[in-house]
């Protein structure tokens, strides 16, 4: 949903006029759909199908490369909003979409962390964490 804000109100601007948006507008149109991707893989269970790819590496180096590039669209947006703007509706949605990137860059950072905790095994649940072998 934070992906989808970010393109949705640079959409909504004169982004052409800018080369900056044209790359905020790249990385979160390209990781929107491929989140949304996921999302529906897992959504459908396919990923028990295709049971040799190493799904947590795979959501794991996914996301790290969501956050890095959403750094960068995020620095570029926040550089490109110009206060002096002669259209304020511009200004506004520009604003908007660079505190939106900013929340997607921390979304995703997030489930690299968990991604990264679910490929080495550390993530456990209280069921699991409750059974001791006493023998």
């Amino acid at each position: 949903v934070l992906g989808l804000l970010v393109w949705a109100l640079i959409a909504d601007t004169t982004y052409h006029l800018h080369a900056a948006y044209g790359w905020v507008m790249f990385v979160s149109i390209f990781f929107w759909i491929l989140t949304v991707l996921f999302f529906v893989t897992y959504l459908l269970q396919l990923q028990l199908k295709f049971y040799m790819i190493p799904w947590p590496l795979v959501l794991m180096i996914f996301n790290a490369a969501a956050a890095v590039l959403y750094i960068t669209a995020f620095v570029t947006c926040a550089a490109a909003v110009q206060p002096t703007s002669w259209r304020q509706w511009d200004y506004n949605r520009r604003a908007a979409a660079s505190f939106f990137a900013c929340l997607t860059m921390i979304a995703y950072g997030v489930s690299t962390f968990f991604s990264f905790r679910a490929w080495k095994g550390l993530g456990s649940n209280a069921a699991t964490s409750q059974v001791t072998d006493h023998a």
